[in-house]
């Protein structure tokens, strides 16, 4: 989030520039090692990927609107598509880029593909070697705004050539630089950029020849001959070109790179080091802190001096004091980055909670937004699970935010919204209907055509993954009708999220697709069942995946699948089962489906809390056994060290929990498991002057066992602990070794949903 210290350090960039080198919570992990938690970061981390969208390596500060990633196809080029100005989706190029040129007019085009070499991305600071135009570049970011500094070895007169895209706007006049990009849905991104030398001219390239003296979407300007170095700093604005300013000259005053970078730095600093972590290999630390960094992407912050622009309703509005945020994935997210957020920065989260409320209000409909952007919600995936960040917020003790309004927009967001897959601004239609008088969504039978035109013709109805998101989704607004005193209906939500069992099949022990009339859908795999992303019957993960999608009410799963030993013998089949076939044709069916071990995806956000599952059946031993190993594996230090989609802060948010040793397994219970610690020493800063404080004591991949435990000073055998055993500060102490302590835990499972009412 943009702090006020912040943007103070940012304002007071023309002078000096004097830090302290780390903040109290960073001390333990600069003591031990001589870095600061910044310098663990590797953005290249994940920049290859195994199947699908890679990691970009972004240059931005924690939650800002600026941030950027180099212009190319992927990681393994070694060529660039110009060089960015601002990134305003994860899987898009920049919003506007540029180039530098050196030559004759007749070689300037709208665009071009540069060859590089020497590139060097920090969270707060990206340079590059363009290596063919003999051209270096440096590049750091503040919240709104950014600088360059573009340096030419040959004598030519240099150009840099913009692009705005389709939908844009650029122009220059002396040294200003400035115009629009449109990003749809009365969405426009700014940008105000000043060059340190005026220009000469400026005119619309095309291929081979430049208009001088117009404007377009692309742009050409030049600079007087023996010009060596030309510095740019700008802002941009989803407000207007004159915001663009204001945030430019509010944020960024020099065109000295490395004193905006070094502002950067601190700020990075501060925010990873709210978390300090010491003991384990650099490796480790590395894959926390780049988790870390990764998950303190998203969402982010809007406002520009007190007002945001909304994409719900195309409107500006005040913020009121609180920062506007936008650009989460409800789905992704819900898991562990909000709950994170709970820990490490309430004000935060409360702020973001905010956000979505107020867009239930502007976006005409009071539904809750899904999947929010900056230019509109995408209403991705299936469910609606920021009703599960409400509660969870709720459940752990924030306030800031009107329950009431939450808990009106969620109840809009499952009752008055359809819930088909990808339904962007669709009401409740047959389908819905059915699954309220039923109790789950119906699939089609083998063969069977589909006749609801609301249905998505690539996503399907996914129905055992929207039965199932549902019922927790409900589950979540029983939590929240309840704490507001509304008996009834949190009874009729309660009831509701028992939906799940409507669709398990107990002669499998597997949710099981049924059709209309009741009846389980044969032949049925649950390894490949499906179509593609088997979103015929589930979504992007198989049915062994989703046999365990019941993060409200594990307690009760573990009675459906046959007791403890059943349960977790099925949880060491799906880790043992193998691919059937060959690889690359259940790779064709299940693209998403990748970080396998057996039948689990360590690639995919529904798996994400299977492995703790075992401390609900009386084997705490073997989540610890498991979480080290899958960490090991999958998240590593290197060019292929995410599994998967990273999605915006999902996944990674997940390594963070999971290498400090506990996991919200339950976001609206106000409940953790703990797994097993990568480090001997963590200290959390819970604000207000508290910490949690996690001592494993001889804490290895070797020492991965706890041997026993004690929860601020008392000894604990429970596998879990409550947000109140840590809210006002606390300390897990673990004595960890090479065997398991087979009995430690397995007398105490977490807390699981209330029962049925009649």
């Amino acid at each position: 989030m943009i702090k006020a210290k912040h943007l103070l350090a940012v304002a007071g960039l023309i002078g000096t520039l004097t830090f302290p080198v780390t903040a109290n919570a960073q001390k333990t992990t600069a003591k031990a090692t001589g870095k600061q938690p910044v310098d663990f970061v590797n953005p290249y981390v994940g920049a290859i990927s195994h199947m699908l969208v890679p990691c970009y390596p972004t240059t931005h500060l924690p939650h800002s609107m600026m941030r950027v990633f180099p212009v190319r196809q992927d990681y393994t080029t070694n060529r660039i598509g110009g060089l960015p100005l601002i990134v305003t989706h994860h899987r898009s190029a920049s919003s506007f880029n540029f180039y530098p040129y050196q030559g004759p007019e007749s070689g300037i085009s709208p665009s071009a593909q540069l060859s590089y070499d020497q590139e060097s991305i920090k969270p707060y600071r990206f340079g590059v070697y363009l290596d063919e135009a003999n051209v270096a570049v440096d590049f750091a970011p503040s919240h709104q705004s950014a600088v360059y500094k573009i340096s030419f070895e040959k004598a030519e007169a240099p150009y840099l050539i913009f692009n705005a895209g389709r939908g844009g706007q650029i122009k220059a006049s002396g040294s200003v630089i400035s115009g629009y990009r449109d990003l749809g849905n009365k969405t426009k991104v700014y940008l105000y950029a000043e060059t340190d030398v005026p220009t000469s001219k400026s005119g619309v390239p095309a291929r081979g020849s430049v208009t001088w003296g117009e404007s377009g979407s692309a742009l050409a300007v030049a600079f007087p001959a023996g010009t060596r170095k030309v510095g740019m700093r700008y802002g941009v604005s989803f407000i207007s070109e004159a915001q663009a300013k204001k945030n430019l000259n509010r944020e960024i005053k020099t065109f000295d790179v490395a004193a905006v970078a070094a502002v950067g730095r601190k700020i990075w600093n501060d925010e990873l080091g709210k978390i300090a972590v010491s003991g384990a290999v650099d490796k480790e630390t590395s894959v926390f802190y780049t988790s870390l960094y990764r998950t303190l992407e998203r969402p982010i912050v809007i406002s520009e001096d007190g007002q945001y622009f909304s994409a719900a309703d195309g409107q500006v509005h005040s913020d009121e004091g609180h920062p506007f945020s936008t650009d989460d994935w409800s789905w992704d997210t819900y898991r562990a980055a909000h709950p994170l957020r709970v820990l490490t920065d309430k004000k935060e989260e409360v702020d973001v909670l905010r956000s979505y409320i107020l867009m239930s209000k502007q976006n005409g409909t009071n539904w809750l937004p899904n999947f929010p952007t900056i230019s509109g919600d995408d209403r991705a995936m299936n469910s609606n699970h920021f009703i599960g960040s409400f509660m969870d917020a709720y459940a752990k003790g924030l306030r800031g935010f009107d329950l009431a309004d939450a808990y009106k927009a969620g109840k809009g967001s499952v009752d008055d919204k359809s819930l088909l897959p990808w339904s962007r601004g669709l009401n409740s239609g047959e389908l819905d209907a059915f699954y309220k008088e039923k109790g789950y969504m119906p699939a089609l039978k083998p063969g069977e055509k589909e006749t609801v035109k609301e249905v998505h013709g690539w996503e399907k109805r996914q129905p055992i993954a929207v039965t199932l998101g549902t019922s927790y989704d409900e589950w979540c607004l029983s939590q929240m009708a309840a704490a507001l005193g509304k008996t009834d209906e949190a009874n009729h939500y309660l009831k509701a999220s028992y939906n799940y069992r409507n669709v398990f099949n107990p002669k499998t022990g597997f949710f099981h697709p049924k059709d209309k009339e009741g009846k389980f859908i044969e032949p049925l795999d649950y390894r490949t069942s499906g179509g593609v992303g088997a979103r015929e019957y589930y979504d992007e993960n198989n049915g062994y995946v989703y046999r365990w999608d019941v993060q409200h009410n594990i307690g009760d799963l573990v009675s459906l699948v046959g007791g403890n030993q059943k349960f977790i013998d099925g949880l060491e089949q799906m880790f043992n089962e193998p691919i059937p076939g060959s690889r690359w044709d259940f790779y064709a069916i299940l693209p998403d489906h990748t970080g396998n071990v057996g039948m689990f995806s360590m690639a995919n956000e529904p798996s994400f809390h299977i492995p703790y599952l075992y401390n609900y059946a009386g084997a705490p031993w073997r989540t610890q056994k498991r979480i080290r190993s899958l960490l090991d594996q999958w998240y590593r230090n290197d060019l292929m060290g995410i599994p998967g989609d990273e999605d915006g802060g999902g996944m990674t948010s997940f390594v963070v929990f999971s290498q400090m040793g506990f996991y919200p397994v339950t976001p609206g219970s106000p409940t953790y498991n703990i797994g097993s610690p990568c480090f001997p020493y963590v200290k959390m800063n819970l604000g207000g002057g508290k910490y949690f404080e996690i001592k494993a004591r001889d804490a290895s991949f070797t020492n991965k066992y706890i041997q026993s435990a004690k929860l601020n000073g008392k000894v604990w055998d429970k596998p879990w602990f409550h947000h109140s055993d840590i809210a006002n500060g606390g300390v897990l102490e673990l004595v960890m070794g090479p065997i398991a302590n087979k009995q430690w835990g397995i007398s105490s499972p977490p807390p699981s949903a209330a029962a049925m009412p009649n």
